[in-house]
């Protein structure tokens, strides 16, 4: 008597490539998270540095935040682990958790931007009234595209571009960490995470398909647009008004 046996789908040389190329974006992000928070959270017990980088203590939210942060990071991995194994049925189950927490981190990351500014956390020799509209600023671009990703979920080829987006968009805040990057300016910071994240992935496509995806031509082209735009909004009268109210002074 003749048997049936289901088989799993061949995995093409290109979906190979692809589970290959963002599960190593994915170690790649995460190792710079930890590099860049290393010395002021992760290690900190270590370094001896029980503050941020203001030289406040950690208040509960910055520990609620931290904690989702990394939450996210950690989630990253595992998804993109469980699409290079083809358990594709769990990584949409666990879609919903990473829905659920990307709302928590929009609502925490706003909520710790503005208290970090209600307590004069800046930059040396930055305008904590002004150096609000980075991390808002992040908190917004990062809405968007996660937003657009959970959206546009049944299209893998976009949703997976846009998931590494959003990462990329709150990934800035580990570089600006790095050796020497908060005297160079926000130009560089922003520039190195963007930049070098976009001529990663489109350097990819090009190579294996021959064109960009449409996901990284709007959604890097808001990305790089996100920075003038913040510093230009920073310095007006309008913004300090209401980064006035924001911070409740």
């Amino acid at each position: 008597m003749a048997t049936t046996v289901a088989a799993k789908p061949v995995l093409t040389t290109r979906g190979a490539h692809d589970h290959a190329f963002f599960s190593g974006m994915a170690i790649i992000m995460a190792c710079a998270v930890f590099t860049g928070f290393a010395r002021t959270y992760y290690l900190s017990a270590y370094f001896g540095t029980h503050a941020t980088t203001s030289g406040r203590p950690f208040s509960t939210i910055v520990r609620v935040h931290a904690a989702l942060f990394t939450t996210w990071v950690l989630l990253f991995l595992v998804q993109t682990s469980l699409v290079a194994a083809r358990r594709v049925a769990v990584h949409r189950r666990l879609g919903v958790s990473v829905a659920v927490l990307a709302a928590a981190m929009i609502v925490v990351g706003t909520a710790t931007a503005v208290d970090g500014a209600r307590h004069g956390a800046a930059p040396p020799g930055l305008d904590p009234l002004s150096f609000l509209v980075i991390p808002l600023g992040d908190m917004v671009v990062f809405t968007v595209l996660i937003a657009a990703a959970l959206t546009l979920r049944r299209n893998k080829e976009a949703h997976k571009r846009l998931m590494l987006l959003a990462f990329t968009a709150i990934l800035v805040a580990a570089v600006a960490r790095f050796p020497g990057m908060v005297a160079a300016g926000p130009l560089w910071f922003f520039g190195l995470t963007f930049l070098t994240v976009l001529a990663l992935v489109m350097t990819y496509d090009l190579v294996t398909r021959r064109r960009v995806h449409p996901a990284y031509v709007w959604g890097g082209g808001l990305l790089i647009l996100s920075v003038p735009a913040r510093l230009a909004i920073s310095t007006t009268h309008a913004w300090h008004h209401l980064a006035q109210k924001l911070i409740g002074s």
